[in-house]
């Protein structure tokens, strides 16, 4: 099963990072890629360390299983259990995709305060505003099920924490300054990460 968890992060990070950005580059010339930004210590700084090194925790994980550094945890330790999370990993690396190719050419990783994209409320965003995060949690939430280790639970853990965290903190008040009222409209009629849950109210600042 590391194995097969290795197999899969490469394939995730091939199509999701790799082949997304070398599109993106071709269409506007630019990666899409910005970047940690912020200054060092600030919510948005923390938010993209932590990403990175919760990223890094789920390619590490299934590597240190394969080398006998870390077991699998008892509890969930069943047959069916990497089974399950091979389904789910494959899921959340087709709705990654997905849900990247119906943000078109305002894909991006990280924020540029001094840059003003397109808000995209149409396709799969109109259902959810953030749905490329809610793909990758489904997908870390596979691969941690394929290799139930320690490490992979906690790095699951610190990737949603971080994902909140830049949604939150870095994402929401950048596009609210920018889009104004079309974004607000959007923040009370769509859910942040799942259908209807967590809209904000229209009267939000």
């Amino acid at each position: 099963m590391p194995v097969v968890a290795l197999v899969l992060f490469v394939v995730f990070a091939a199509l999701g990072f790799g082949w997304r950005s070398w599109v993106q580059r071709r269409r506007t010339g630019s990666t899409g890629f910005k970047g940690i930004s912020g200054r060092p210590g600030s919510l948005e700084w923390i938010a993209g360390v932590g990403f990175v090194i919760a990223v890094a925790a789920g390619a590490i994980a299934p590597a240190l299983q394969l080398l006998g550094v870390v077991t699998p945890l008892e509890a969930l330790h069943a047959a069916w259990i990497p089974i399950l999370g091979i389904v789910i990993a494959i899921v959340g690396i087709a709705a990654t995709v997905y849900a990247q190719l119906d943000m078109g050419d305002s894909w991006r990783i990280g924020v540029d305060h001094t840059e003003t994209t397109d808000l995209i409320h149409t396709g799969v965003f109109s259902r959810v505003r953030n749905p490329i995060f809610t793909a990758m949690i489904v997908f870390a939430f596979g691969m941690a099920l394929v290799t139930p280790n320690v490490v992979a639970l906690c790095g699951f853990a610190l990737l949603v924490t971080t994902i909140e965290l830049q949604v939150r903190a870095v994402e929401e008040p950048y596009l609210r300054a920018v889009h104004g009222d079309a974004y607000r409209n959007y923040l009370a009629a769509v859910g942040r990460f799942v259908p209807g849950v967590g809209r904000a109210p229209r009267s939000t600042p």
